[in-house]
């Protein structure tokens, strides 16, 4: 690589980084897709490490000890590149890692031409033990003729590497790390680490501090101590999952013996652009690397038009029926024979449609959901802010099933969340659940005004409970649907009634179950004008059964008024019957 190739490089990083500088001065608000990244990051992180939300959310430094012995394992699979003429003699040095069990990963500024990689080496272990003593480096060949593909707009470079070292070492004793294709796996604030071979040098690592500036299409912007001999290094999250290839130091344009960035260029770019390769010009070599990698510009559905793609529901995991506990099992109700013809089952044939520690079962008729059953973990709640209430279509389900913002634009309604925003925010799931409660088929339309009181109310006293006890509580919630409900706009029926039920255990031994029924009529009358009185009743739960035909089969056995005739008025929390 000519020092003038590598100049045009670092301006081109430069001129990419001020830009993003002025438009974050210009427009400092926050990104209006900014929940659409959280969902994404928190869809990549493992569900045990349990400190992640807070490291995203809060800024927590707190790492499991666990870090440490994952980035070891992941800095196997990095090695130095040394670059060589045909004469043997050494011309400088990069670093590449192995991204399938034949592949590795550098930047085309390493390895531009199929001539420069048969002259290199991939030198693996070349670094110091616990004791500071070398290791014993394993020096493979690259075999470009097998697979050598290179973009120098993205500066990547793909080549195929030989199975067996000079040593006798084996390619696939030292794994791979694989890539995943969704962009949102770091968000801008958060830290980055790097494993490198500095100056051609032994593999060090950059660990906290590195913060990320910006995210661009390709590029990621962060603040990182590298050097040359970086170039092709894996960047990765605090999961040591890769999220860029390095490739450019920033310098200063005022002082050029300072650095004031680093820039990556995003793996999600680089799976796009070998997924366009590949199809047209298949190559099995390919295969490890891109299976499972969806050609995301036709799957995923722009926002704008109000749907997610498919890929945001995959490996949800939807009401969980023993959630509180070997015992204690609160399966789904079945609809009774009178309703069970108007289930609307999703595309490809389910009765229910999953979500984040929810699930909900739709009607045909009424485009709005017969109950939402949410499973709370009080103990792993986390504070997610509400964003920009961006409401979207269930693709999985036809959308004539579902009420949109034809419903509900220039009124007093609201999208009254059935299963409560709040509710399933916890664990490490804790971002896309609060995003997919934001669905159409999760609200039905509630005038303000109820909505934001005494139900309200109600709702807070369950969470807090579950909350301030550590409590797991499973919530069902729904409208009653009646012939009489007013009809609007000549197309939707609003409910007048809305019911929620409350499961728990009590005492640790038994479960314990609360019916409440609150209704709105008063409100509907006049959409322009609310005025009445409204009250919330607890009531036995045989009488929700009756009123949403809904059978909810055993659970009425631990209710607090099983075989009571009349509900009682809640006028205070403390009424509540458990």
């Amino acid at each position: 690589m000519t020092a003038s190739k590598l100049e045009s490089i670092e301006q081109q990083a430069l001129a990419r980084y001020r830009h993003l500088e002025k438009q974050r001065q210009a427009h400092p608000a926050a990104d209006p897709e900014e929940m659409d990244k959280m969902l994404v990051r928190s869809s990549v992180i493992n569900a045990q490490d349990t400190l992640s939300i807070e490291r995203i959310i809060n800024k927590n430094d707190l790492l499991p000890i666990a870090y440490l012995e994952t980035g070891t394992k992941a800095g196997r699979a990095v090695c130095r590149t040394t670059l060589r003429n045909q004469n043997g003699q050494i011309q400088g040095h990069g670093t590449g890692f192995l991204v399938s069990p034949t592949l590795l990963l550098t930047n085309n500024h390493v390895l531009d031409i199929r001539e420069a990689a048969l002259y290199a080496a991939a030198e693996f272990n070349y670094e110091n033990d616990e004791n500071f003593a070398p290791r014993e480096i394993s020096s493979f060949g690259f075999e470009p003729d097998k697979l050598f593909i290179t973009d120098e707009a993205l500066d990547f470079t793909l080549v195929a590497i030989q199975p067996v070292a000079k040593n006798g070492k084996k390619i696939s004793d030292f794994g791979y790390l694989p890539l995943l294709s969704q962009k949102g796996k770091v968000l801008e604030g958060e830290f980055v680490s790097i494993i490198q071979h500095p100056k051609g040098g032994p593999k060090a690592v950059t660990v906290r501090e590195n913060e990320v500036r910006f995210l661009a299409p390709d590029f990621i912007h962060y603040v990182s101590d590298t050097e040359a001999g970086s170039s092709g290094s894996p960047v990765f999250n605090d999961q040591w999952v890769v999220v860029a290839l390095h490739h450019a130091a920033i310098s200063d344009p005022d002082d050029s013996t300072e650095w004031i960035a680093n820039e990556g260029i995003r793996i999600s770019s680089i799976l796009n652009f070998l997924v366009e390769w590949n199809s047209a010009n298949p190559h099995p070599l390919l295969a490890p690397l891109l299976q499972g990698v969806p050609d995301l510009a036709s799957s995923v559905v722009p926002m704008e038009m109000g749907q997610l793609g498919e890929e945001w529901y995959s490996g949800v995991s939807g009401y969980d029926p023993a959630f509180l506990g070997e015992g204690f099992n609160v399966p789904l109700p079945e609809l009774m024979a009178e309703v069970a013809q108007d289930r609307a089952p999703s595309k490809d044939g389910k009765p229910v449609l999953d979500y984040t520690h929810f699930s909900i079962a739709m009607s045909k008729k009424r485009r709005l959901a017969f109950y939402t059953a949410v499973n709370i973990n009080g103990s792993e709640l986390v504070d997610v802010k509400r964003g920009n209430d961006k409401w979207y279509f269930d693709p999985r389900l036809d959308k004539a099933f579902q009420s949109g913002p034809e419903l509900y634009e220039k009124n007093d309604l609201d999208r009254g969340h059935l299963t409560r925003r709040q509710d399933p925010n916890w664990g490490v799931d804790a971002i896309r659940a609060n995003e997919h409660t934001f669905h159409f088929t999760n609200c039905a339309p509630q005038h303000k005004n109820f909505n934001q009181k005494t139900w309200l109310g109600l709702e807070d006293y369950i969470l807090k409970n579950a909350e301030t006890h550590d409590l797991k509580v499973t919530v069902f919630t729904g409208p009653v649907f009646q012939e009489n409900d007013p009809i609007y706009r000549d197309e939707f029926q609003i409910p007048a009634e809305f019911w929620k039920i409350a499961v728990m255990k009590k005492d640790g031994n038994s479960l314990s179950a609360s019916a409440y029924l609150q209704t709105q009529r008063d409100m509907i009358g006049n959409l322009e004008f609310a005025y009445g009185e409204y009250q919330t009743y607890q009531v036995p739960i045989i009488q929700i059964e009756a009123l949403a035909h809904l059978d909810f089969g055993e659970l009425k056995a631990h209710d607090a008024l099983a075989g009571k005739g009349t509900g009682i008025a809640i006028k205070q929390m403390e009424d509540i019957r458990l």
